[in-house]
């Protein structure tokens, strides 16, 4: 039988092995991953206020990967050559297969000097536990949240997740009794952050920072990050705890490769998925840079996506068909505040925008419930 071979245990990758097994593609699938747990993400907005414990959002793999006949790899990729169709990894195996999916995710922007001094939350779940744990220490002070992006690639951006941030910790210290005693500053080089939503999204976002009390320092370049402080082009922001979100870029074992790299560093692809120029080789997720209107997200239901639409091409390129599946380019966004959540909605010409109800904050975990049945 043929060989995939699919980098990453993320969204897009265990999408993938799902969508293959459907589709029953007779192949050998190797994961190779230096985890072999989903980390669910998207929940751990809610592990300062308790919703959520860290572990339970780490769901073990083994037996999903038993359940699809998956070979996984405990390993870190260190370098590929798309032209070969090889993997090396840092046990030292060389992986070959007819197919390779790289779906490794990509990393956030360090180069702000002092960047070491914010939390960073998606980075991933300890951040989100370093987080509360913080929150939990001040009796009160000034919290500032910000984001960016990569200013060689704008789309490379993860904005939601901060929104959901200051929402969700201003609701939290209400309910506390503690609001009065913190500032919630909020910080962009945008003057309109969150512009990927809709123009209608950040009228709404803005205008619930205003109403909620928030401070807001928009529209001035980053200069750097002090443990105390985040100093702007226009100003500094004295802080007692600092969440920023920088824009993202490539994984660096990209730039050892023959892989075609975006001017931001991630892999260029065409709308099937397929990485420019390398035959068997795909990508999916937040590896990529692909075609498509500028509010292309980089969240994990577009990753969900473009995995469903590369596994449909891999299915078809080892029947002998010709790949013929574009991935949906689609924005689904329940931005929560803890007890609310707001609908954004986007494909095509549609730009829904539904305001911060009860039953969208209960979808959203239901969702969360939903999804992770797969896996648990």
């Amino acid at each position: 039988m043929p060989h995939i071979a699919i980098i990453g245990s993320g969204f897009a990758a265990l999408t993938a092995v799902r969508e293959l097994r459907k589709r029953h593609v007779a192949a050998y699938i190797t994961v190779i991953s230096p985890r072999d747990a989903l980390h669910y993400i998207p929940s751990s907005i809610w592990i300062p206020a308790g919703l959520r414990k860290g572990e339970a959002l780490k769901l073990p793999l083994g037996r999903f990967f038993a359940r699809h006949q998956v070979r996984y790899l405990a390993a870190s990729v260190t370098g590929l050559n798309a032209e070969r169709r090889e993997i090396t990894t840092d046990t030292g195996e060389v992986i070959s297969a007819e197919h390779i999916l790289i779906a490794a995710g990509g990393r956030f922007l360090r180069k702000l000097p002092g960047i070491e001094n914010a939390i960073i939350p998606c980075e991933g779940i300890a951040s989100a536990e370093a987080m509360a744990a913080r929150l939990a220490e001040l009796d009160g002070g000034t919290i500032a949240i910000g984001m960016a992006t990569n200013p060689k690639e704008p789309g490379a951006i993860r904005g939601g997740p901060m929104f959901e941030y200051a929402f969700i910790l201003d609701t939290l210290l209400r309910k506390q009794g503690r609001r009065d005693r913190f500032r919630i500053t909020f910080f962009s080089p945008s003057p309109r952050p969150g512009q990927r939503l809709g123009e209608k999204a950040v009228d709404g976002i803005l205008a619930e920072m205003t109403r909620r009390g928030f401070d807001t320092h928009l529209g001035h370049k980053m200069v750097r990050i002090d443990p105390d402080r985040v100093v702007t082009e226009g100003g500094e922001i004295p802080a007692d705890l600092i969440l920023f979100q920088p824009g993202m870029t490539g994984l660096p074992w990209f730039g050892d490769t023959d892989l075609p790299l975006s001017p931001g560093g991630m892999i260029r692809a065409d709308a099937l998925c397929r990485v420019e120029g390398c035959e068997g080789v795909w990508v999916a997720g937040d590896s990529g840079s692909y075609p498509g209107p500028e509010w292309l997200p980089k969240q994990a239901h577009q990753a969900d996506l473009q995995a469903k639409a590369a596994a449909a091409n891999i299915a078809d390129a080892l029947a002998g068909k010709a790949p013929s599946t574009p991935f949906t380019a689609e924005l689904i966004c329940i931005m929560d505040s803890l007890d609310k959540g707001m609908l954004v909605f986007r494909r095509g010409r549609i730009n829904l925008i539904l305001p911060a109800l009860k039953p969208l904050h209960w979808l959203k975990r239901a969702f969360e419930h939903h999804y992770l049945r797969a896996y648990r």
